[in-house]
């Protein structure tokens, strides 16, 4: 193994493990919501409003990604990548450890729903700004023909994160027993700490991209960067948020609100929904791999395409699955949501690197991926939990949404095109930054 390819695999680790730590604090919160928050922030109310009320805080942290995307990506764009991920992880770890530390409403009423909507925010804003730039020191850092599978690196840490989310709750559960509502949920929220302090060891040891450093002494920095997105690649940031917006849509209705559903409506233990996340974490983690890894060969397009039919192909059978209410299916059911959707998620940070040019691309890239987080999973927790009580209980309302998103992101995908032929694919990675004549 030659240093070069050391360093570039020290970048996509170092990615990878600072966003697994944010994706944990992000993801923590979504299990939580589903299964402490309502009884804990929101007990004066009926047990469905409680559920859609501890759902809507979940999605107030997505409202605020797109503007922590512009912010972060804006200096992102003009000081370097590397500051600001060190930045947006430790801030979003201590919000994550703050919420751990929270008084509930019993003992100072209407202020900590407050406050847990307020962190909430906080904590989206800067996750706003992480995932764009950690995707992009990954891929600025691949090699030629290697960026989809370097860059699917940094996405691992959304399986590995809700891999840790899941089992820190699972043990909490376990550890805690009776007493989990009364302290034994709090323990997963400061555990953050411990992670973040990993994350900065692991990130504080790379170095700045080298494409955004030639391109910063070739040719200068841009003034505002996201201005001059929006003024030439407007179209390219509301494609990419299509693309992305079925995705989310999809993978947190699995995520959130399927806990929900299983253990209120179907009945089932809570431990097996977690267990069966956790197994379908797993393999997203290894599907990623092998997407990302097929998407250098074969093209973005077709694979991406296929993942975006796959979310729409599997929404009835998802949930006609859970509603066996057998182990065996159940489990099932999240294996093949998780693995089916990684066509669709694993190229995603080379994509989005190649429809942006090197001067605004954190900008770009983190506002078009963060538009189609917020119009996606930000609501899709809270509109599926809506539309099981307007449907009389039923589940296949939320499968007919879920079957819009998936056709969202296909026609999106189809309307960019194969991005690996786009003029801004040429100055992706650091052997093919142009040079000064």
């Amino acid at each position: 193994m030659t240093t070069e390819t050391r360093a570039v695999r020290r970048v996509a680790l170092a990615s990878s493990a600072g966003n697994a730590v944010e994706l944990y604090d992000f993801l923590l919160y979504g299990t939580a919501s589903a299964l402490v928050f309502d009884k804990l922030f929101f007990p004066s109310f009926d047990p469905r409003i409680g559920v859609l009320l501890s759902l809507a805080t979940f999605g107030a942290g997505f409202l605020a990604r797109p503007l922590g995307g512009v912010v972060i990506g804006h200096f992102g764009d003009r000081i370097g990548r590397r500051s600001m991920l060190v930045l947006t992880l430790t801030v979003t770890g201590v919000c994550t450890a703050l919420i751990g530390l929270l008084p509930t409403y019993a003992s100072i009423g209407v202020a900590a729903p407050v406050l847990l909507v307020l962190l909430r925010v906080v904590q989206g804003f800067f996750l706003g700004g992480e995932q764009g730039g950690a995707t992009l020191m990954a891929v600025e850092h691949a090699p030629p023909g290697r960026s989809g599978w370097y860059g699917s690196w940094t996405f691992l840490g959304s399986p590995v994160g809700l891999l840790l989310a899941n089992g820190a709750m699972a043990a909490a559960t376990a550890v805690s027993g009776p007493a989990f509502l009364a302290w034994g949920w709090r323990l997963p929220f400061l555990f953050s700490l411990v992670l973040v302090a990993v994350g900065l060891y692991v990130r504080l040891s790379v170095e700045e991209s080298p494409v955004f450093r030639r391109a910063r002494a070739e040719r200068g920095t841009v003034r505002v960067p996201v201005v001059e997105v929006l003024r030439r690649s407007w179209r390219s940031v509301l494609l990419g948020a299509g693309v992305n917006l079925g995705f989310n849509m999809f993978i947190f209705v699995v995520v959130t609100f399927a806990v929900s559903y299983g253990t209120r409506q179907l009945g089932l233990p809570r431990q097996l929904l977690l267990t069966a996340s956790l197994v379908g974490a797993f393999a997203q983690a290894l599907a990623i791999l092998v997407f990302a890894r097929l998407s250098d060969r074969v093209g973005r397009l077709p694979v991406m395409l296929g993942g975006s039919v796959f979310l729409a192909a599997v929404a009835f059978p998802f949930f006609a699955l859970l509603e066996t209410e057998r182990t065996g299916l159940v489990v099932l059911a999240m294996v093949l949501a998780f693995t089916g959707s990684a066509a669709l998620f694993g190229p995603m940070p080379a994509y989005y690197a190649e429809l942006f040019g090197t001067r605004v691309r954190y900008s770009g890239v983190s506002l078009s991926y963060q538009l189609g987080a917020v119009l996606g999973g930000g609501v899709s927790p809270v509109v599926a939990a809506w539309l099981v009580g307007w449907a009389g209980g039923g589940s296949w309302a939320v499968s007919l949404y879920l079957v819009g998103g998936g056709a969202v992101s296909a026609l999106c995908v189809l309307a960019i095109g194969e991005t690996m032929r786009r003029p801004e694919a040429s100055a992706v990675t650091p052997a093919a930054e142009p040079t000064r004549p």
